[in-house]
């Protein structure tokens, strides 16, 4: 008998940064759910996004930028989004929904020591996030 792992959807605008790295950290840190990501107008996964990720042992680099469109009619059980724009723009899914207004790291500007950590900042944000929605334990 196997057990089907309960998706959760992590959608952002860009899917470039916020919603893959919170995809990495919850597949990183339990292995009762099956995360995916996607973004309602997909761009290429940051580099800084997979930098931050790597100095935590995560490894994204292999993770594509996907399009909400792929998950029609798929089940999904919870759907977080994890930007204002999202949240407004999401399509219905039969599910829970959860909110995380994140700031986008992709729009930080300044030297690149001041834009990775903001990175860090988001990445740290969306693992506290992660680890108390999910109720997972901080040694996770």
């Amino acid at each position: 008998m196997s057990f089907i792992k309960p998706k959760v959807l992590f959608l952002c605008t860009g899917n470039s940064a916020r919603s893959q790295m919170a995809e990495g950290l919850l597949r990183a840190y339990s292995d009762e759910f099956e995360p995916l990501s996607a973004g309602l107008e997909p761009k290429k996964l940051h580099p800084f996004a997979v930098e931050v990720m790597r100095e935590i042992g995560i490894d994204i680099s292999h993770q594509k930028s996907k399009s909400v469109v792929e998950f029609f009619g798929h089940h999904i059980p919870c759907v977080v989004t994890v930007c204002d724009d999202a949240r407004k723009r999401c399509p219905k899914f039969p599910t829970t929904f959860l909110h995380w207004s994140i700031d986008d790291p992709t729009e930080a500007t300044g030297t690149y020591p001041e834009r990775m950590a903001v990175f860090r900042r988001v990445r740290d944000e969306l693992a506290a996030n992660i680890r108390q929605e999910f109720q997972l334990s901080a040694a996770a």
